[in-house]
């Protein structure tokens, strides 16, 4: 049991691989069952990209005290030293006898080996004042670069995304095929952030945008026809995260950033890229359609001046 809460992004799939990677089986020996304060209490929000880099290495704080125990057990009951005892594919050898990791375990149980753990984690060297405005508030950085390819229609200002190349920094991935998922979806979540949720507030105040029906996200229709996603290979994270991998869930919204540039880039090309066209975030149709008309005006010499 661990302190986040899995909502889809592949946590609980995590945490058991650092457990199964710890104790060197098959993850389908791990069990996780739902958070619940009467397993974890005090447990930290799963937000801002966290939940495996606290629950993670909590998780594996756990498993490495249970571990140690079972290392000190098989040292006294078979007569060797610890280092003598390695625990790989399953199996645990203890010196020239290889065990299996389930007998050992009953083993240790009929020895009254405490079988029950418990982990816990806090992110080091982050500190900060305030009154100094200095400090270290982030223990890394993840990075990420995007490049996206865009079609408009000059007429209407409708577009579509045709291709778009991302390489992200996730250090030594915990699992790439979870990583990549979170890329692609925290990308697009980025690109429906600058292109089509548009806020609308009455002259009261009062946000008008505030349903399904008037408040649009990106949908998959709205993905390019074109996405490859690749991560950085061979780059651990430097600091001691759980197995050295980095925080994916919010980093990659960022990249949706390109999405908007190109489309700005491409209505710039109307006037051969003379002009900055003014399009706000969200570039919607609307937007989009007001800079073609920009640049046109640009062209024909009558720019008007507000």
């Amino acid at each position: 049991n661990h302190g986040g809460t899995e909502m889809g992004q592949g946590l609980n799939v995590k945490v058991a691989q650092v457990v199964a990677e710890v104790f060197q089986v098959d993850i389908a020996r791990i069990q996780i069952t739902a958070t619940n304060t009467d397993k974890v209490p005090n447990t930290s929000p799963t937000a801002a990209s966290s939940g495996a880099d606290l629950n993670g290495k909590a998780a594996q704080n756990a498993a490495l005290i249970l571990k140690q125990r079972l290392v000190e057990f098989a040292a006294r009951h078979y007569r060797v030293s610890e280092e003598d005892v390695a625990f790989s594919n399953g199996h645990v050898r203890v010196r020239d006898q290889l065990l299996t990791f389930q007998s050992l375990v009953q083993q240790a149980w009929m020895g009254q080996v405490s079988l029950s753990s418990t982990g816990y984690y806090k992110t080091p060297k982050i500190h900060y004042d305030r009154s100094l405005a200095r400090g270290r508030p982030f223990y890394y950085f993840a990075y990420g670069a995007a490049c996206c390819e865009v079609l408009i229609d000059t007429l209407t200002g409708e577009y579509k995304l045709l291709r778009t190349d991302i390489l992200h920094d996730v250090g030594a991935s915990l699992n790439p095929a979870i990583d990549l998922g979170q890329v692609e979806g925290g990308f697009l979540q980025g690109v429906g952030w600058l292109t089509c949720e548009e806020l609308v507030w009455s002259d009261q105040g009062k946000l008008l945008t505030s349903g399904p029906a008037s408040y649009k996200i990106p949908a998959v229709a709205d993905m390019p026809q074109d996405l490859r996603v690749q991560l950085v290979e061979n780059r651990k994270n430097p600091e001691d995260t759980v197995f050295h991998s980095k925080a994916v869930g919010e980093p990659p919204f960022m990249l949706g950033i390109a999405a908007w540039c190109a489309i700005k880039d491409a209505v710039a090309s109307l006037g051969d890229y003379r002009l900055q066209p003014s399009i706000d975030a969200p570039a919607t149709p609307e937007r989009v359609l007001w800079g073609c008309e920009q640049m046109r005006q640009t062209a024909s010499g009558s720019v008007s001046h507000d």
